[in-house]
C-alpha cells in the first residue's frame, strides 16, 4: 500500500510537472505567433532609449509568460544585426521582471474563501470553461487569430491544471516525518541554490522550478528559508534556454546570452552574500515561517524589483563583460564603424534648421572624401591586384552607402522645417550632390569588381592596353578632385573647369573603345578583355559625368538656380572661347600616345606624308568639333546609368559591331587599293598597301 501511494504520488508530481510545462510552452508560443513579426519591430524600435527599453523587457515577457521566450528572442534579434547588444541590455533586465507575473499568476490557486464570489477568482473555478472554449476557437474557426487565441486559453488551462495536480501529489507528504526531515536539508543557503540551478537546467524553465515550489508550498510546509535560496537558483538555471539556443549564433548573438548569464549569476551572488550576511547578524525570524503560493512569488518580485533597476544606469558594465569574454576582432569593429551612426547629424539640430544644413553639408564633405579614397584604392588595382586594398575599396563603398542613407533621412527630416529660400535650395543641392557621390562610389566598386573577375583566369591587359587605361584613369582622377574640391569651396572657376575635362574623357573613351577593335582585329587581345576594358572606360566615363552634376550644380546655387540641361546646351553650343581654351589645353595633356598607332595608319593608307597631313588637319578639326559633336548626341540621347554586370549581356551586340566595323575598315583599303592601280602606282605603295 505504501509502494503503491509513493507510485500514486511520483506520477502525480511528474505528471503535473509535464502538464504545467506543456500548457505555458502551448500558451507562450501561441502568444508569439498571435504578436506575429510587430513583436520583433518593436522590439528593435523601443531599445533606444535604456528606461524605455527596461518596462517594455518587463510588459512582453509578462505578456509571452516566458523570461526563456522573450531572451532567445533577443539573441536572435542582436545576432540578425537588428539590435545592438547595448539595445538589448536593458530588455534582458526587464525580462527578469516580467517572468515574475507568472507566479502572482500560479498563487491565484491558493484563493479559499466561503465567498462565491472570491472563489470565482481561484482558477480551477473558470479554467474548465477557458478550456473549452478555447477548444471551440481551435476545432471550427478558420482565422489564425482566433485559433491562437484558443491555443492560448488552451494552454493557460493546461499550465493551471499541472500546478493543481502536482498540489494534490504532494498533499499527503505534509503528514510524512521522514519527507518534513529531508526538507529541513534546504535551510543549508548553497544546497538550496545549486538545487534550484540543477532542476531549471534540466527542465528548462525557472517558472516551472518556482512552480513546483509553490505546489509544494501550498501543500507541505515550506518556509522562507528553504524557498528563497531556490528560487534564486532557478533564475541562474535558465540562462541555459539562451545560451543553448546561442550555439548555432555568431559572436554577438553568444554575447547576448552571456549578458543574460551575467546579471543572474551577479545578481545572484550579490543577494546571497548580502542577506545571508545580513541574517547572522540580525537573525530574520520570517525565514522560518511557512512561505505559502503567494510569499513565493513575492520572493520572486522583490529580489527582482531591488535587482534590476539598480542594474538599468550601469547595464554597460555587462555588454563590456561580455566582450571581454568574446573579444571584438577588427572586422566587426569595421562592421560597427560601417553601421554607426553620424555624430553630427544629432536630432536636437533640426530645431534650428540653419544649423541642421550646416552640419548636413560638413557630413557630406566627409562623405565625398571617402568617395574620392574609394576610387583611387578601385582604380590603382590596374597596375597590381592586391585583396587587401580591394577589400578596402569594398569597405569605403559600403560606408558611402551608409552615409547616403543617414544624410538621406536627415536632410527629409530638416525639410519638414520651416526653411529660408537659401537654406531650401542648399538642402536641394546637398540631396543631388550625395546621391552622385554614392553613384560615383558604386561605378568604383565596379571597377574594382572587373579587376577581380580577372584574377581567376589570370587574365592581363597589353602594355598598350594599360597605358592607354592610365590615361583616362588619370584625367578621371583629376575630374573627381575639382569636383570634391568645388563642392568643399564652392569655387566657380574650379567648377567651370569641369564640364571641358568631362568632354575630354568622354573623348578618351571612345578612342580607347576603338584603338581596342584594331587590336582585337590583328589577335593582339582577346574578347573577354575587351568586355573588360569596355566595362572599365563606361565606368571611368560615367563617373566624369556625375562629377560634372556637381560642378553644374555648385553653378547653379550661385545663379539661383537654372535648368542643368538648358545651362549645358547653352555652354556647348555657343562659341565660348574659354570654354574651347580648357577643352583643348585638357585634350593636350590627356592624348593617348600615338607612335604605333601611326605606323598602323601609314601601312593602310601607304602614305606617311598623305598620313601626317591628314593627321594634323583632323587634330585642328577636332579642337573645333569635338565638344559640340558629342553633346549633340548627347542631347538626343540622354545618358544611362548602365547597370551592374550588363558587360557579359552585351558579348554579342558588341562582338557584332566589331565584326561590321571590321569590313568596313576592308572595303575602305581595298577601294583606296583600286584607285592607285588606276593612276598606275605600283611597287613599294602597293606592297604596303597590301601588307
Amino acid at each position: 500500500m505504501e509502494s503503491f501511494s509513493s507510485f500514486a504520488l511520483a506520477t502525480g508530481l511528474i505528471g503535473g510537472l509535464a502538464l504545467f510545462l506543456y500548457g505555458m510552452s502551448v500558451m507562450s508560443d501561441a502568444l508569439t505567433k498571435a504578436a506575429g513579426g510587430r513583436l520583433e519591430s518593436i522590439l528593435t524600435r523601443i531599445t533606444a532609449n535604456r528606461w524605455i527599453a527596461y518596462f517594455f523587457g518587463i510588459l512582453i515577457t509578462a505578456v509571452v509568460q516566458s523570461s526563456s521566450a522573450s531572451t532567445v528572442m533577443l539573441v536572435g534579434l542582436v545576432n540578425a544585426g537588428m539590435m545592438t547588444l547595448s539595445q538589448g541590455v536593458n530588455l534582458i533586465l526587464g525580462a527578469n521582471l516580467g517572468t515574475t507575473f507568472t507566479a502572482w499568476l500560479l498563487s491565484l490557486n491558493a484563493i479559499s474563501s466561503d465567498n462565491m464570489l472570491i472563489n470565482m477568482f481561484k482558477p480551477t473555478s473558470f479554467t474548465p470553461f477557458l478550456a473549452l472554449i478555447g477548444m471551440v476557437l481551435q476545432m471550427f474557426s478558420h482565422k489564425e487569430g482566433r485559433k491562437n487565441a484558443g491555443k492560448i486559453l488552451i494552454g493557460f488551462s493546461v499550465l493551471m491544471y499541472g500546478m493543481t495536480m502536482m498540489s494534490s501529489a504532494v498533499a499527503p507528504l505534509k503528514n510524512v516525518p521522514s519527507f518534513t526531515s529531508f526538507l529541513t536539508k534546504f535551510n543549508n543557503p548553497l544546497l538550496g541554490l545549486f538545487v534550484g540551478i540543477g532542476f531549471t537546467m534540466i527542465i528548462q524553465s525557472s517558472a516551472g522550478t518556482i512552480g513546483v515550489v509553490q505546489a509544494l508550498s501550498a501543500s507541505v510546509a515550506i518556509s522562507y528559508g528553504i524557498a528563497i535560496p531556490v528560487v534564486v537558483g532557478a533564475e541562474v538555471g535558465t540562462c541555459i534556454t539562451a545560451i543553448l539556443s546561442s550555439v548555432g549564433a555568431g559572436k554577438n548573438g553568444k554575447r547576448a546570452a552571456l549578458m543574460h548569464l551575467y546579471f543572474n549569476v551577479i545578481k545572484a551572488s550579490l543577494f546571497m552574500i548580502l542577506f545571508y550576511t545580513l541574517n547572522a547578524f540580525l537573525h530574520f525570524a520570517f525565514l522560518q515561517h511557512q512561505a505559502g503560493m503567494a510569499g513565493v512569488a513575492m520572493v520572486h518580485t522583490m529580489i527582482n524589483l531591488v535587482a534590476t533597476p539598480l542594474f538599468v544606469p550601469i547595464s554597460g558594465i555587462l555588454v563590456k563583460l561580455a566582450e571581454k569574454t568574446i573579444p571584438v576582432d577588427e572586422k566587426e569593429k569595421k562592421e560597427a564603424e560601417k553601421k554607426k551612426d553620424i555624430a553630427i547629424l544629432d536630432p536636437r539640430f533640426l530645431h534650428t534648421p540653419s544649423f541642421a544644413v550646416a552640419q548636413a553639408k560638413i557630413a557630406a564633405m566627409e562623405m565625398a572624401n571617402k568617395t574620392k579614397e574609394c576610387f583611387y584604392k578601385a582604380s590603382h588595382l590596374l597596375e597590381k591586384y592586391d585583396p587587401e586594398q580591394a577589400a578596402e575599396a569594398t569597405d569605403l563603398e559600403e560606408q558611402i552607402d551608409h552615409y547616403e542613407d543617414q544624410l538621406g533621412t536627415y536632410l527629409v527630416k530638416i525639410n519638414a522645417h520651416h526653411l529660408s529660400p537659401q537654406d531650401s535650395h542648399e538642402l536641394s543641392i546637398l540631396l543631388h550632390c550625395i546621391n552622385d557621390f554614392e553613384r560615383i562610389s558604386d561605378h568604383s566598386r565596379n571597377i574594382k569588381e572587373v579587376f577581380e573577375n580577372m584574377q581567376p583566369k589570370k587574365n592581363k591587359f597589353s602594355d598598350r592596353a594599360v597605358e592607354e587605361l592610365t590615361m583616362i584613369r588619370t584625367a578621371v582622377e583629376e575630374i573627381l578632385n575639382m569636383a570634391v574640391r568645388t563642392f568643399q569651396t564652392e569655387d566657380l572657376k574650379l567648377a567651370a573647369r569641369i564640364e571641358p575635362l568631362e568632354e575630354v574623357i568622354d573623348g578618351l573613351h571612345m578612342e580607347i573603345k576603338q584603338r581596342h577593335i584594331k587590336r582585337l582585329r590583328k589577335g593582339k587581345c582577346t574578347i573577354d578583355l575587351g568586355f573588360d576594358l569596355a566595362d572599365l572606360c563606361t565606368d571611368f566615363e560615367r563617373i566624369a559625368d556625375h562629377c560634372s552634376n556637381v560642378g553644374v550644380c555648385i553653378q547653379e546655387v550661385s545663379e539661383g538656380g537654372f535648368d542643368t540641361h538648358e545651362y549645358l546646351e547653352m555652354l556647348k553650343k555657343e562659341k565660348n572661347a574659354q570654354f574651347e581654351a580648357e577643352v583643348s589645353r585638357y585634350e593636350r595633356k590627356y592624348r593617348l600616345p600615338r607612335k604605333k598607332d601611326a605606323e598602323d595608319e601609314v601601312s593602310e593608307i601607304g602614305d606617311e606624308n598623305k598620313y601626317q597631313r591628314s593627321k594634323q588637319s583632323q587634330e585642328k578639326t577636332d579642337i573645333q568639333t569635338s565638344s559640340r559633336t558629342k553633346i549633340e548626341q548627347t542631347a538626343a540621347q540622354p545618358k544611362k546609368e548602365k547597370p551592374q554586370g550588363a558587360y557579359k549581356s552585351e558579348k554579342v551586340r558588341k562582338a557584332a559591331s566589331w565584326e561590321k566595323q571590321d569590313k568596313q575598315e576592308k572595303t575602305v583599303r581595298t577601294d583606296k587599293a583600286d584607285k592607285l592601280k588606276k593612276k598606275g602606282k605600283k611597287g613599294k605603295e602597293g606592297k604596303n598597301i597590301k601588307r
